[in-house]
Formats: structure tokens, C-alpha cells, sequence
């Protein structure tokens, strides 16, 4: 072979490698670009999951939003709120103010123990009752079944007065008050469940709405304010023309207190 041909070949080799290199660093170059924008797009998509999980974490709750809604008091309900809930004959000169929380344990004890002669007592009309719900429970141990409760014993009222003793009664009983750390009475469902145990709730599809819409929501966060402003610490309590009374263990002494009460 010619030195002029051994040059010629050697000079093409060095152009195929020249060309070969080109071609590896563009190649090179295109990956790193691809692995800087696949980067990016993860860095901004964790960004934007950060973002929208901020959002949400800020976004108020249905009960918050609920204070914004449109006022609507059960039947009977009076006072600039809707809160004053006085139930019985207007006659009666002694009130007995109750506050209670649906989820209290201790409320339901003494709804147990004296629930049925305070509505038999109202009945007969030897006293009023002026009722007024609490909500701290939901606060304390998380949840919102005392105010979906309070809700809708604010539909149970806007039915009858009865209807309310009634349903009240059923959501305490034994078979139907959950622990006071399991939040059931969040759910409509269950309420409604309740419910079909009050003969004058039973299958009422007007009462049934109003619990499935929330349309007592606001009231029950308009009387859970009462309960917070007033100087009642913890329910059950009774009052007799704004008297504390003890809270009675049994039947007997229930209605002991109650006849010194209205005596005074």
C-alpha cells in the first residue's frame, strides 16, 4: 500500500471517529436535557401536591362554612338567634333550664334515670323546660355528632314538642347512645335509624329532609354559642329559675330536688 493511500485511510478513520463523538455528545446532551425536564416536571408536581394539600388543609370544614348559612329556627324556637327553647305550658310558673351534649355519657345516665317523668312533668304542666344544647364534646374528643345530633333534634322539635321528648329519649337509651368516643351520631343514617323509633318521626319524609339538608345547622351552632357563653361548665345541669340544682343519681331523688325546687 502507497504512504498516500495509508494517509488517506487513516484520515477517514479519524473523520468516522470525529463524526461517531459527535454524534455520542449529542446524545449525551439530549439525556441530560430529557433528565433536567423530568426534574422539573417532578419538582413542580410535588410543588403543586404541596400546594393543593395546603389549600385544602385551609379550607373550611362543612360546620365552619355552616355559620354562613341562612338561619332557620324550629317551630316554637324564639329570641333574636332562634336559641330560646322553652317547651311546656306557657302557664307554668317554675322553668327548669337543661343543658345537655348528645354525646355525653353522664346526660345519658340521667335521661335514663328521669328523662320520661321531666316529660310527663311538662305534660302535666308543673313546670316548663327551657333546653339548651351543647357541643363541647365534638371539640374535645374531635368529631361533629353533638352538633349533627343538636341538628336534628332541632327537626325533631320543628315536627312537635313530643316528637322532641321522644327522640331525645331515644338517642340516650341504652340500645342507641354510643361511647362518648365513638362520633356515630355524625351520621344521618343513624339518626334517621333513630328516629323511626318516634312514632311522629317515623317515615316522615319532612323531618327526614331536614336532617339530610342540615336545615337546623346553623340553629345548632347558634344554641351551642349560648351553651359557651353561659357560665355552665359541663352537662347535664339543671337549673330552676336560674337555681343550679344537684344532679339527682336516681328517680326518687330527681324528683325530690324537683319539689324543693318548686317550692321555693
Amino acid at each position: 500500500m502507497s504512504k498516500r493511500n495509508s494517509q488517506a485511510a487513516k484520515q477517514a478513520a479519524r473523520e468516522r471517529l470525529r463524526a461517531e463523538r459527535e454524534r455520542q455528545a449529542k446524545k449525551d446532551k439530549m439525556r441530560r436535557q430529557l433528565v433536567v425536564a423530568a426534574s422539573v416536571v417532578g419538582v413542580l408536581a410535588v410543588a403543586g401536591g404541596i400546594g393543593y394539600a395546603i389549600v385544602q388543609a385551609n379550607k373550611p370544614t362543612y360546620w365552619e362554612e355552616a355559620k354562613n348559612n341562612e338561619l332557620v329556627s324550629p317551630a316554637g324556637a324564639t329570641g333574636k338567634d332562634g336559641t330560646t327553647v322553652v317547651l311546656g305550658e306557657k302557664d307554668a310558673k317554675k322553668t327548669l333550664e337543661l343543658y345537655e351534649d348528645a354525646r355525653c355519657p353522664v346526660c345519658a345516665t340521667f335521661e335514663q334515670t328521669a328523662g320520661e317523668q321531666m316529660h310527663k312533668d311538662v305534660k302535666d304542666g308543673k313546670y316548663k323546660v327551657q333546653f339548651i344544647g351543647a357541643t363541647f364534646l365534638d371539640n374535645g374528643l374531635g368529631g361533629e355528632g353533638s352538633k349533627n345530633a343538636l341538628s336534628a333534634l332541632g327537626a325533631a322539635l320543628n315536627v312537635s314538642q313530643d316528637a322532641f321528648f321522644d327522640f331525645k329519649a331515644a338517642l340516650y337509651s341504652k340500645e342507641n347512645h354510643p361511647e362518648e368516643s365513638d362520633d356515630k351520631f355524625k351520621d344521618d343514617a343513624y339518626l334517621l335509624k333513630i328516629a323511626n323509633e318516634v312514632p311522629a318521626l317515623k317515615d316522615n319524609s319532612a323531618f327526614q329532609k331536614d336532617v339530610e339538608d342540615g336545615t337546623f345547622d346553623k340553629w345548632a351552632l347558634n344554641m351551642s354559642d349560648k351553651f359557651s357563653k353561659s357560665d355552665v361548665q359541663g352537662t347535664p345541669t339543671l337549673k330552676m329559675d336560674g337555681e343550679k340544682l344537684e344532679t339527682p343519681q336516681s328517680l326518687e331523688q330527681y324528683k325530690s330536688t324537683i319539689d324543693a325546687a318548686l317550692k321555693k
